[in-house]
């Protein structure tokens, strides 16, 4: 039986916190989980193993398990091996600019617009290669950096610091262009009912669609209120 994952308390870091400190923060999802926080509060818990995470490989590994005063064990290769790093390679001259890739892109590492070439920031990407199921032209690649070096020894502290903040400054950006959408669509819908009070309707046919519509719009402005954030 998984226990609840510890709180932090008294300004400490939880236990997760500790865990999630010591990943390597890819935020490739091989561990199977969204991103490194999930992954480091299962094993906090004891919903998960820590030998899934292959960016961190043997060393992540032994790091996890000192922490946690348990046995250090083999990486469990479903999830992946341990193996260089690399990096995203996107070919311009074929790609679309589909911008399905900077939509997969969990570190915001890929830079464009829609219907324009599409380029990777080499010192932001994570290797993650999230980016490789969405093109629908295969124009992207991974590059090796690190040559035979991997883990840990192919990636930094610093650099897993620096993936975090992006990662966490992406999921904020995200968050409010959502709020920010959806006041401008609860801002079309209120305006589109007072357009459709000010109609006259000329007969009873006209009354009853305006009805309708004024009904279909007030439900769905009601929702929309109902799942506003509170302030």
């Amino acid at each position: 039986m998984t226990q609840p994952a510890q709180q932090a308390t008294d300004g400490n870091p939880s236990l997760a916190d500790q865990i999630e400190d010591l990943l390597p923060q890819t935020q490739c999802t091989k561990c199977g989980y969204d991103a490194c926080r999930p992954y480091a509060e299962a094993i906090a818990c004891g919903a998960a193993l820590y030998n899934q995470c292959p960016p961190g490989g043997q060393e992540g590994i032994s790091r996890l398990a000192r922490l946690l005063g348990k046995p250090v064990i083999p990486l469990n290769v479903i999830h992946g091996t341990e193996h260089a790093r690399s990096v995203a390679f996107i070919d311009e001259a074929v790609c679309i600019g589909c911008t399905l890739c900077i939509q997969a892109c969990p570190v915001d590492a890929i830079m464009g617009a829609p219907k324009q070439m599409h380029s990777v920031i080499k010192s932001q990407c994570t290797g993650c290669d999230l980016c490789l199921p969405p093109c629908p032209v295969d124009c992207i690649s991974m590059v090796n950096v690190s040559g035979t070096k991997t883990g840990w020894d192919a990636w930094s502290q610093q650099d897993a610091d620096a993936a975090r903040g992006r990662h966490d400054f992406r999921g904020h950006r995200l968050h409010n262009e959502k709020l920010e959408n959806e006041a401008r669509l609860l801002a079309k819908a209120k305006e589109k009912l007072r357009a459709i009070q000010d109609e006259i309707a000329s007969s009873q046919e006209a009354y009853n669609e305006q009805a309708r519509k004024k009904a279909i719009i007030k439900a769905a402005i009601a929702r929309a209120e109902a799942n506003k954030p509170k302030s």
